[in-house]
């Protein structure tokens, strides 16, 4: 069973293919600059990477290039298209529909309902699906939402204090993304330690970034709320914020709302602090040179994560593990150190000379640390393959 697993941006779309009888990754690709005069596209199988550069006006040829790629006689990997069985897609939010679900018109609905909500994300997704379901109506389209994973978070966790009408008619709630990392890394994790008993939190940190309680591989608690601009600063994204803030911004500058939360989903969080980058590399350089904005905006990074770490580890009642992933999580040994600072006390103590030399899936607590700490790699597609497969069986 072959199935492509697509990551879509609004002139962007990166793919894995996946062969799910063994869940061998048989090729990844990508197209960049869709409906400009030239598209830049790669495609590697078997280790050999090919670059062109051709015209993709849309996510439907997009695709079709993809699918001719793959099944190329001489470095294709397909025999024919018919063989890819599904397109699984990380869906980010459907409101009303959540968990594994085939594309359909109604689904479609219910993220127009929440493309306010998640305005860099449901766009893209809903108008490369139409597209899709229209120019190639053989291929079932399956969407994984972020969400899913976080339906067992319980009510308490899972409300705002605010009127209950609101919850139930509006779907004004907590919803949790990044789903399918934070599933990755509590499965992973419980394979590794040979446990299914394990209380996880797992640190995806990158250009958007959440932090998630599991226990007993369900997740119980998570950081971003209603969109996924809430919770810790982003790359460009603010974070939890006051809404109360908000008329005082609007009078002061003379901006409506709808600009103001432009602002505030994509020209705040580090990137918004620091002036100059949300990416925590050129955070790094920019405060060893003295750049004081810049340390600011890490700072805030690092406050703001250890936050919440510690609610969660409260919520968890304490941790078996902790685990970094992510861009940052993974790459990020200064952001790592940081983190677990000074956290002795807890039991949570890292190994210095572990955190320098991380290397794929690395434990790296020191020996004397109750509480395990990891780096792992996080892998969605496979997460996003093995829903679509267990759809498209009916299990």
């Amino acid at each position: 069973m072959k199935i492509l697993v697509a990551n879509l941006g609004s002139t962007s779309f990166k793919y894995r293919l996946f062969d799910m009888d063994t869940e061998l990754q048989l090729a990844r690709g990508g197209i960049e600059r869709i409906g400009s005069e030239q598209s830049d596209c790669f495609v590697e199988i078997g280790g050999k990477k090919t670059e062109l550069t051709l015209q993709v006006p849309d996510h439907s040829v997009a695709v079709r290039q993809c699918l001719e790629q793959l099944t190329d006689p001489e470095h294709g990997c397909l025999a024919d298209t018919s063989e890819v069985v599904a397109i699984g897609f990380k869906a980010v939010h459907g409101g009303r529909f959540s968990g594994v679900q085939k594309v359909t018109h109604e689904v479609l609905d219910a993220m127009e309902e929440m493309s306010g909500v998640a305005p860099a994300h449901n766009p893209p997704y809903i108008k490369a699906m139409r597209q899709l379901a229209d120019k190639l109506p053989e291929i079932p389209l399956i969407a994984a939402f972020e969400t899913g994973y976080h339906e067992t978070i319980p009510n308490r966790n899972k409300h705002y204090a605010i009127p209950r009408k609101w919850a139930d008619e509006f779907y004004v709630r907590k919803w949790g993304f990044h789903g399918a990392s934070h599933r990755y890394i509590s499965g992973r994790l419980s394979e590794i330690l040979q446990r299914d008993d394990l209380r996880i939190v797992s640190c995806h940190l990158g250009g958007s970034s959440s932090l998630c309680a599991s226990r007993n591989g369900q997740s119980v608690a998570t950081t971003m709320g209603m969109s996924p601009q809430s919770g810790l600063p982003h790359n460009n994204r603010v974070g939890d914020f006051d809404p109360f803030a908000l008329p005082v911004i609007i009078k002061k500058t003379g901006l409506s709302l709808d600009e103001v939360l432009e602002y505030l989903a994509n020209q705040s969080g580090l990137a918004g602090v620091s002036g100059t980058s949300g990416d925590c590399r050129d955070l790094e350089e920019a405060a060893a040179a003295g750049n004081q904005d810049a340390q600011l905006g890490l700072d805030i990074f690092i406050s703001e994560t250890r936050r919440h770490l510690g609610g969660l580890l409260l919520e968890l009642g304490g941790a078996d593990a902790i685990v970094f992933t992510g861009g940052i999580g993974e790459n990020g040994e200064q952001v790592r150190k940081r983190i677990c600072a000074d956290l002795e006390a807890f039991g949570i103590e890292l190994c210095d000379s572990a955190n320098l030399s991380v290397t794929g899936e690395t434990k790296i607590s020191s020996q004397q640390s109750k509480v395990d700490i990891w780096v792992v790699p996080t892998n969605e597609e496979i997460i996003v393959a093995r829903q679509t497969k267990a759809l498209l069986e009916g299990s």
